[in-house]
C-alpha cells in the first residue's frame, strides 16, 4: 500500500479536504496532508469544514508544514498546483520522481512536456550545485552572489517558463476567501480526482 501526501498551500483547505475524501472512500490508504506555508496547529478553514459536513465528513484537523519526515514517509506526493510542486522541487530535489500535481498524476497527458520539465529543473539544480561550490567565496556579499547565480541560471530558467506555457491547467483552484459556492466547486473539483486517483493507484 502507498503512502500519499497531499500539499497545498497552508493545509487548511485543498489538502485536508482531499486528504478527508479519500479516507471516505478507502479507509485503508495511508494518507496524510501538509502545506508549504503551512502553521503548525490551524484548524480547518471555515468554508472546508461546512462543505465537509454537508457531505458527512467531520474531520479533526491540524495543519502542518511540510517536513522532510514527511517527504521521507509519501510514496506519491501530490500537490494542488504546479506551483507547489515546483516548489516542493525546488527544496527537495530527491523527490523530484515522487513529486505530481494531484491531476498531473491521474490523467494521461499524451505527451511529454511533464519528463522535459522534470529534466529540466534537474539540470538547473545541478548546475545551481556546481556554480556554487565554485563560486561562493568569489562574491564579496549575498546579492552579488545570488545576481550572478541568477545571470548562470537563465538559460535553464527561460527553458522551464517555455514547457509551462505549453503545460495543461493542473491547478485546483484555491477558494480561500470565496463563498460556499466557491468552496463546493472546489470540493467536487477534488473529489473527480480522488475517484481517479483511486482507479489509478488500483490499476498500478
Amino acid at each position: 500500500m502507498k503512502n500519499i501526501l497531499f500539499i497545498c498551500t497552508g493545509n487548511t483547505c485543498r489538502s485536508p479536504m482531499a486528504e478527508a475524501v479519500l479516507k471516505e472512500k478507502k479507509p485503508a490508504f495511508p494518507v496524510k496532508s501538509a502545506g508549504i506555508f503551512a502553521h503548525k496547529g490551524a484548524r480547518l478553514s471555515k468554508g472546508s469544514e461546512e462543505v465537509l459536513k454537508q457531505r458527512g465528513l467531520d474531520i479533526n484537523h491540524s495543519s502542518q508544514p511540510v517536513t522532510h519526515d514527511l517527504m521521507r514517509w509519501a510514496d506519491i506526493i501530490l500537490t494542488m498546483t504546479k506551483e507547489h510542486k515546483q516548489s516542493l522541487m525546488l527544496e527537495y530535489p530527491n523527490y523530484g520522481p515522487f513529486i505530481f500535481t494531484l491531476k498531473e498524476y491521474v490523467v494521461e497527458n499524451g505527451d511529454n512536456q511533464w519528463e522535459l520539465l522534470k529534466q529540466a529543473y534537474s539540470t538547473l539544480e545541478d548546475k545551481k550545485a556546481v556554480f556554487l561550490q565554485k563560486n561562493k567565496k568569489k562574491y564579496d556579499s549575498s546579492i552579488e552572489l545570488e545576481q550572478a547565480l541568477h545571470k548562470e541560471l537563465s538559460e535553464e530558467v527561460e527553458l522551464i517558463k517555455e514547457i509551462e506555457s505549453n503545460l495543461p491547467n493542473v491547478d485546483i483552484s484555491d477558494p480561500f476567501g470565496g463563498n460556499m459556492s466557491v468552496y463546493e466547486k472546489t470540493l467536487a473539483e477534488i473529489e473527480k480526482h480522488i475517484e481517479l486517483l483511486i482507479q489509478t493507484i488500483e490499476n498500478e
